[in-house]
């Protein structure tokens, strides 16, 4: 028991970043990093290695900012800059949100499609509508625990790499050494990946997850040692998030570009064609692991990407905003208003006559794009002894974090000139 309880203490730490990371791998990222495989082999995997250091210090940040402020992203903007830029970025948040649920709802309906025939729009209705209904009406906490199980579908990808007999130091060298020609398809993948692992969403709802903990004990003083403690299990917390997050999209790109690439598959247009990458171990029964990935890590990131966009709005009009805010009561009628339509909007686009597998991709690169003056303003905000107090962020964390901002805009401008 003693043992057990020795075990429980670390994993008792993990909350909003490992939940935030589970969320990063959503149908958006499994796509994307799944076309790259099949595009460029293993020519981006370097990409993914690249970005763990950023995105992990960009979250911290994000964090930070929630906790030691007590107040989300949308409403430190609101006190910091003026109205027409707090407007931009929330609006741009919007606009990327509903792309992504799109995508993603998209992807659920065609993942279902898949196994049992029928209508994927209707399928893509069901699930859009099942996601308010559990956003509104049950606590976020309580089912998630359950989605997390169908998410273990995505270990799949793990066994792909594993059985395959795959040289490793091929790997090593190709993850390390890319092979790359620097062209506009090139750039567009690396805005896509950049966009679908560093996602504005992510920084919204950290934040947001980390003031509805902070609330959770509203009324207590903390103490300075508490504030450095907390702010120790915000790192341990992200490093383990974005951690398992990025290796899941490495397994998830091995095993594609060491099935589909080599294969001579270079172009993933439909479902059907992704599902090929968990043949080697799943067998017949891919299409039923792919579908369970899909759902699962979809269910997890709508309200994720819904929750993120009714943190935003509430915090710029002044309303009450929680997971925890009961509907029947009168309460939070304005956020879990704004999750209603950031996700039935979602829906709605899902009518429209686009593919799927291609709306993930564009929802990826339109992320990353979005990002960089978001980010911007966070690494701004979290500098500044107004918002952040005694707690303003540390030279490393300054430093990979305004890295990360650079780096995201060289490949958007470097795109854009292509």
């Amino acid at each position: 028991m003693h043992l057990l309880d020795r075990l429980r203490s670390p994993l008792k730490q993990l909350g909003p970043g490992l939940i935030t990371g589970a969320a990063d791998d959503d149908p958006s990222g499994i796509a994307t990093y799944s076309q790259a495989g099949a595009q460029f082999g293993y020519g981006m995997l370097w990409s993914l290695v690249f970005t763990l250091p950023l995105m992990t210090a960009i979250q911290i940040v994000s964090a930070r900012i929630g906790y030691v402020s007590g107040k989300g992203l949308a409403a430190n903007m609101k006190q910091a800059f003026p109205r027409p830029v707090l407007l931009f970025f929330v609006g741009l948040l919007l606009a990327a949100n509903t792309l992504n649920i799109a995508a993603d709802i998209a992807a659920m309906g065609a993942a279902v499609h898949l196994l049992f025939g029928g209508s994927a729009q209707l399928y893509a209705l069901g699930f859009g509508i099942a996601s308010v209904l559990m956003q509104v009406f049950l606590c976020y906490e309580s089912y998630v625990r359950w989605l997390k199980w169908l998410t273990l579908a995505l270990l799949a990808y793990v066994g792909v790499v594993l059985v395959l007999g795959l040289d490793w130091g091929e790997v090593l060298v190709r993850t390390l050494h890319p092979q790359l020609h620097w062209n506009r398809d090139t750039l567009l993948m690396v805005v896509a990946l950049f966009g679908t692992t560093i996602s504005p969403y992510l920084f919204f709802w950290q934040a947001g997850q980390e003031v509805e903990d902070l609330n959770g004990g509203a009324g207590r003083e903390l103490s300075r040692t508490q504030v450095h403690r907390h702010l120790h299990r915000i790192k341990l917390d992200t490093h383990v998030g974005m951690g398992f997050s990025n290796a899941i999209a490495f397994c998830i790109m091995l095993a594609a570009a060491a099935t589909l690439n080599k294969a001579g598959v270079h172009d993933i247009q439909t479902s059907a064609q992704a599902v090929e990458a968990l043949k080697p171990v799943a067998g017949e029964h891919a299409a039923l692991l792919f579908c369970l990935g899909i759902i699962g890590t979809g269910l997890l990131a709508v309200p994720v990407l819904a929750g993120s966009a009714g943190y935003a709005v509430a915090e710029v009009m002044g309303w009450r905003d929680s997971l925890s805010l009961k509907l029947e009561h009168g309460e939070g009628r304005g956020f879990y208003g704004v999750i209603a339509v950031a996700t039935l909007g979602g829906v709605a686009l899902c009518f429209a006559p686009l593919d799927p597998v291609r709306q993930l991709f564009w929802a990826a690169v339109f992320n990353g794009i979005t990002a960089v003056p978001i980010m911007a303003a966070m690494m701004l905000l979290a500098t500044r002894p107004t918002v952040m107090g005694p707690h303003v962020i540390g030279r490393k964390l300054r430093v990979l974090g305004w890295i990360a901002t650079a780096v995201m805009a060289l490949m958007v401008l470097a795109l854009a000139l292509a």
